[in-house]
């Protein structure tokens, strides 16, 4: 539970179709003291909150300036117009043409609640973050791109796992690692040979050997990265060469743990939001899009942007 707000288990990301539109700007020094108005949704039993759509917190305007106006073949007007329809996403990566320099500003990292997160996740939550048919969706594309179960030599990482790592059932390699916040939902999750408490707010550093993964996936966590450019040369520094990286994601979050950059926008803005953190990490082929949502309106969409690490010479 977001204490404070008596938010029971998560939060739907506002639906923009981009912000670009007509949501006003507002700047990080105001960014914490804007007033919240949530409205309340019931949907399947589970208590929901809404924010208004001009409700935005600390948008990165350099970022979108810049991103929106190299959009390759797939041009602005084009994007948020096509922001809703199945597929969009797939097109937003294609032809990128990104800024030369590290298009974010430090005040997209912020987060409506900056206290420890250790502290948020200290009591275990064994729930799932999104619905069953986005979950069937994940696994089924994970059982289409993973190495065959019980691949001599394979190694995984779960990066900001928890009890669940939402793996085909049955699958099996001889080291499967997670990574997380809270070590009793670690402890439960049962494809993992073993697992590391860690805090990437904190310590963005990976305590693993330079080529160790043939696979990093990342499960609806990406939006609370504040250092996800570390991160990301961190990945890329552990994978193999040839190495998947699978960033996934959906609508819904922890919104006051979630970075600004994240909150103040829509779906198809999150492609691009980690798309160029691959591209920004280096050492990754360009990243690529794939909308895996089972019933766009319906349940919860599911979002995947993956790369692969360059090979060697």
């Amino acid at each position: 539970m977001a204490k404070g707000f008596g938010i029971k288990l998560q939060q739907r990301v506002p639906h923009y179709v981009g912000f670009f539109s007509s949501l006003p700007a507002v700047s990080s020094s105001s960014s914490h003291t804007f007033p919240l108005q949530f409205s309340r949704v019931v949907k399947r039993g589970v208590i929901r909150y809404r924010l208004p759509r001009r409700v935005v917190l600390g948008i990165g305007i350099s970022f979108w300036s810049q991103l929106m106006n190299m959009a390759g073949n797939f041009g602005a007007k084009s994007f948020v117009a096509s922001a809703r329809q199945k597929g969009a996403v797939e097109k937003v990566l294609e032809n990128m043409e990104w800024p030369e320099q590290f298009p974010f500003k430090e005040e997209d990292f912020q987060r409506f609640d900056e206290t420890p997160d250790s502290s948020f996740y200290e009591a275990p939550r064994f729930v799932t973050h999104i619905d069953e048919p986005a979950i069937a969706a994940l696994t089924k594309y994970y059982s289409e791109v993973f190495p065959p179960s019980d691949t001599p030599g394979v190694a995984l990482l779960d990066m900001c796992s928890s009890w669940v790592s939402h793996y085909p059932k049955g699958y099996k390699q001889a080291r499967i690692v997670g990574m997380g916040m809270n070590e009793e939902e670690l402890k439960r999750n049962p494809v993992l040979t073993d697992y590391v408490v860690q805090d990437l707010n904190v310590d963005p550093k990976l305590p693993f050997e330079d080529n160790t993964f043939d696979v990093i996936t990342n499960v609806v966590s990406v939006d609370y990265l504040t250092k996800p450019s570390d991160v990301f040369k961190e990945m890329s520094r552990i994978l193999k060469p040839g190495g998947l990286a699978i960033i996934s994601f959906s609508n819904r979050c922890f919104f006051t743990k979630a970075i600004s950059i994240w909150t103040s926008t829509g779906d198809s803005d999150h492609v691009l939001i980690v798309g160029a953190y691959f591209h920004y990490a280096g050492g990754f082929e360009p990243p690529k899009a794939v909308d895996i949502s089972p019933n766009p309106g319906r349940t919860d969409p599911m979002y995947i942007v993956y790369s692969r690490k360059l090979a060697t010479a």
